[in-house]
């Protein structure tokens, strides 16, 4: 197939969507099928207000269109729903081009942290966009049956895999610090509950790798604890392998890419006992959930780091890239039945 996939999150954005996307474009291709990824770097932009680091596309629709089109797809995917997404919908509505969506971050919550707008406004919203997709797909069950709730009637699972090569077990002396080391590793920003972290008085040493809107601020409010900015690739490995546990605040992500991370390199997972971490954590075993989160920290030093990464090993990109050729090909039967045929 000829696949074309809209996201208002891609490069130079360093982020779980961005990360999924990318691999699964590598294993589309090594597929066979041929992939073509729109996003913000092909349009003018301005920044995010209050997250400088999204970049926002200026009046995209007429070039969007002339790109959708010289790509000739069988398939068209849209990731997220920004100025791109909403352009990619109009145009799919108006051609009447079947499409699929990804519910991949909770931007109901995020914006009621941020505004207080409510949540079933925001939810409203979010139907309005992904109602018209043929499947909008969902990484956990949890997440599944959280939208059900909220009169999401097309969903679909499409989970997330780890790169096991990458993020595996590595020398911890990688970062040389006072042990026991709890990292957490990710966007700083507010909607990710950081301070959930930073707050509790733990033995050893505290470390975030990772940057965002927040980074500063949190650098000033919390001098003892390490903050190593933004990392990439092998660095970034490296510093989650280092760890001895990996700390997981976050109360409102859909999946937790780096949750899988941090097992694949046998770091234990504490976390609170909420969507994506329930669907991943086995409780006392791969880490440990408890709303009581620095008893959930100091209780997964006891975990087996052998069994975490047994557990990442079940997470592989092929099986769910798998999954998400099987929605496109539900939005497209035709296509799907005549790549089938023998050549």
């Amino acid at each position: 197939m000829n696949i074309v996939i809209i996201s208002d999150a891609w490069y130079p954005q360093v982020n779980g969507v961005v990360r999924t996307i990318t691999r699964t474009v590598e294993e589309l291709t090594r597929l066979g099928h041929k992939v073509e990824v729109i996003g913000p770097d092909r349009f003018r932009t301005i920044a995010c207000p209050t997250y400088p680091e999204i970049r926002l596309s200026l009046f995209p629709s007429r070039k969007l269109q002339t790109l959708i089109e010289a790509a000739n797809p069988d398939a068209v995917h849209i990731s997220t729903e920004g100025p791109l997404g909403l352009a990619a919908r109009r145009w799919c509505l108006k051609n009447k081009f079947p499409f699929t969506t990804t519910f991949h971050t909770q931007f109901p919550e995020y914006v009621w942290l941020r505004t207080r707008i409510p949540l079933a406004l925001s939810y409203r919203m979010m139907r309005w966009f992904h109602g018209p997709a043929v499947v909008t797909m969902v990484a956990t069950q949890t997440l599944h049956e959280r939208l059900s709730h909220w009169g999401f009637r097309n969903l679909g699972m499409w989970s997330r895999g780890v790169n096991t090569e990458l993020f595996r077990p590595r020398d911890k002396a990688f970062v040389k610090t006072t042990r026991p080391l709890f990292t957490y590793m990710g966007r700083v920003a507010v909607e990710k509950n950081i301070e959930a972290f930073l707050k509790l008085d733990l033995p050893g040493t505290k470390c975030v790798v990772g940057g965002g809107p927040d980074l500063e601020a949190l650098r000033k409010k919390y001098p003892t604890v390490m903050f190593t900015g933004p990392k990439e690739d092998d660095e970034l490995a490296q510093h989650v392998a280092a760890a001895d546990v990996f700390v997981f605040p976050s109360r409102t992500d859909t999946f937790g890419l780096v949750v899988i991370e941090a097992l694949a390199c046998g770091v234990p997972v504490a976390a609170f006992p909420v969507q994506g971490p329930i669907d991943i954590i086995e409780n006392g075993v791969t880490g440990q959930l408890d709303e009581d989160l620095r008893q959930a920290a100091i209780k997964a030093l006891d975990v087996n780091p052998q069994r975490c990464r047994e557990e990442a090993l079940k997470y592989t990109w092929d099986a769910c890239t798998r999954q998400f050729i099987s929605h496109l090909e539900r939005a497209h039967p035709t296509t799907a039945a005549a790549a089938a045929l023998p050549s």
